[in-house]
């Protein structure tokens, strides 16, 4: 028995288990589709504020049914009562004198005349069938009341009234033999005799109203629900007409936000919808126009910078040939002749990488470029990048610190855009460091490759770290730069960042330096995850940008990181 009780016990929690979970459900995606449709929440919505006004009218009208029911029968039956007092009286002129025995055989003489005098005359009477009972006797009696029909019935509240001569009625719940109960409508009023006060009470039986209140309360709850359903059909239609068009709306202004900008909504009628209708399309024209007026000028301005750059190359070999020669001859001029040489010579070297990065932009901008992706190692670029900057390193007196991971950290890019961009970002945190080390770190994780480099120099205000990125912007224009860059370095190590499916953002404060953090998927076909180097660096809140070379970052790299020095810079 107790097996059988355990695999019952298991059978009925499996079975709540299942309710609860298909309860669960079913409220999910109701939450969910009252989120997400309109129709919907409009539909529930009128069907509540519905039910509520059904319900209150339809308890209004029940109330008002069984008020003039009752009203009516109370009326009827008080009327039909005194009737019956007159024929009573008449029948018992005289009463009182007789032994209990003999009073209670008049009376019930009394009551078979009254049920017979009422039947003859109007059938089962206008208050319809009742149950008549007398009795003799008053407040001021010693004696127990003698009483003829069921006197039992009437209760005590209601004998003392009509005991005091007064006419009056009650509704009272009688319980029956059978267990079953009966409510009656009793009206009592006092009988006029000679010697013996006398007292009538009808028992009128309330089964044809209660079947009525019930039948009406049946045909309410049937037309209400009837009617609900009715309202919510009408509601949904109703809705949809409205609703339809505006998931049209919706689909035609999602598909024209990716890129159709010919999607229409149809025109149909003259009403609110089809004015909607009509000024979107009229919106969506005018942007359309606004875009390709944009694009035309775009594709102006982008063949307009490349064809400048071109057109400039063939001018600036000429000049560059004739600087070289004057360069090459500058010992034989003056002093101030030679230093002009010297600084015609650099400002066509920044002119001719300006031309570059100008032709770089344009062919970014118009979206030629392509990403030449393949599997490498990218530790060699790292190191690459650190030796293409150690003249400026040297120059500027900073220490080029390269950390790198003991083991290979392959990666599908292209080695000459991620050169760039470390190329970049070390040649501007250099000329920031302020003779202050940098730090060019590597890590990877399973889904990326991140490079950090970090200076400790002059930082950068609040919101500059937005903002570097911005093509020929400077933190600080009257600072003097050691590199002699262009100002599109680091727009243009963005874009190449983009074009990798990769980010490339910065951080830093003032007197603390700056860090540039360049995070790229190691497969191109991966989505890149999280970043294995954390911006700010760690190392941000114990920095001291007043401090020496040596005593500004303590750095302990991998075993086999690379370690460029000041004097190995300068080699």
């Amino acid at each position: 028995m107790s097996g059988r009780s355990a695999k019952l016990a298991q059978t009925t929690m499996r079975r709540l288990r299942r309710i609860v979970v298909f309860v669960r459900g079913k409220a999910v995606a109701s939450n969910e589709l009252w989120r997400h449709s309109l129709q919907f929440r409009v539909t529930v919505s009128t069907l509540a504020l519905s039910a509520a006004v059904v319900f209150v009218l339809g308890m209004v009208l029940q109330n008002q049914i069984t008020e003039r029911l009752l009203e009516t029968k109370q009326n009827a039956a008080i009327a039909q009562t005194r009737a019956v007092v007159e024929t009573a009286a008449s029948e018992l002129v005289g009463v009182g004198a007789e032994t209990p025995e003999a009073m209670v055989a008049r009376l019930n003489n009394a009551l078979k005349k009254i049920s017979s005098t009422t039947t003859s005359q109007d059938g089962a009477g206008a208050a319809g069938t009742f149950e008549p009972v007398l009795a003799a006797g008053g407040r001021d009696q010693s004696i127990r009341p003698v009483a003829a029909g069921p006197y039992d019935r009437v209760p005590v509240r209601l004998r003392q009234f009509v005991e005091t001569e007064q006419v009056s009625y009650l509704m009272h719940t009688v319980t029956e033999a059978d267990g079953g109960k009966t409510t009656y409508l009793i009206v009592g009023a006092p009988v006029t005799t000679m010697i013996n006060p006398l007292q009538l009470y009808l028992l009128y039986p309330l089964t044809s109203e209660q079947n009525t209140v019930s039948t009406v309360q049946n045909t309410l709850l049937v037309g209400c629900l009837v009617l609900l359903l009715l309202l919510a059909g009408i509601t949904n239609l109703v809705t949809r007409q409205v609703v339809r068009p505006v998931r049209q709306a919706a689909a035609a202004a999602e598909q024209f936000a990716g890129g159709a900008l010919d999607q229409r909504l149809a025109v149909l009628g003259e009403d609110d919808l089809a004015k909607l209708a009509v000024s979107y399309n009229e919106m969506a024209a005018s942007i359309q126009r606004q875009i390709r007026q944009l694009e035309d000028f775009g594709g102006l301005q982008r063949r307009f910078t490349s064809d400048v750059s071109h057109e400039l190359r063939t001018p600036l070999t000429t000049v560059r040939m004739a600087a070289d020669v004057l360069h090459a001859s500058r010992e034989q001029f003056p002093a101030g002749l030679a230093r002009s040489t010297e600084l015609l010579v650099d400002e066509l070297d920044r002119f001719e990488a300006l031309l570059g990065d100008l032709l770089e932009i344009s062919r970014l901008d118009a979206g030629v470029e392509e990403l030449s992706a393949e599997l490498i190692d990218v530790r060699p670029i790292a190191t690459r990048a650190v030796e293409q900057v150690r003249v400026i390193a040297g120059n500027a007196g900073s220490a080029v610190e390269l950390v790198l991971p003991e083991e290979e950290a392959p990666a599908e890019v292209d080695a000459r855009r991620v050169e760039r961009i470390l190329r970049n970002l070390l040649a501007n945190a250099v000329d920031h460091s302020e003779g202050n080390p940098v730090v060019l770190t590597l890590a990877v994780n399973e889904t990326a490759v991140a490079i950090t480099v970090r200076d400790h120099g002059v930082g950068l205000r609040p919101g500059e770290a937005e903002l570097v990125f911005n093509r020929f912007w400077r933190a600080d224009p009257s600072r003097n730069r050691r590199t002699g860059g262009t100002g599109l370095g680091l727009a243009i190590s963005q874009e190449d960042a983009r074009l990798h499916g990769g980010v490339l953002d910065a951080w830093g404060e003032t007197g603390h330096g700056a860090c540039f953090r360049l995070v790229l998927p190691r497969r191109q076909d991966t989505p890149m995850g999280e970043s294995p180097l954390i911006l700010p660096p760690p190392d941000h809140k114990a920095s001291d940008p007043h401090g020496s070379s040596s005593g500004l970052l303590e750095v302990r790299p991998a075993p086999d990181a690379i370690l460029a020095e000041p004097e190995e810079v300068g080699r």
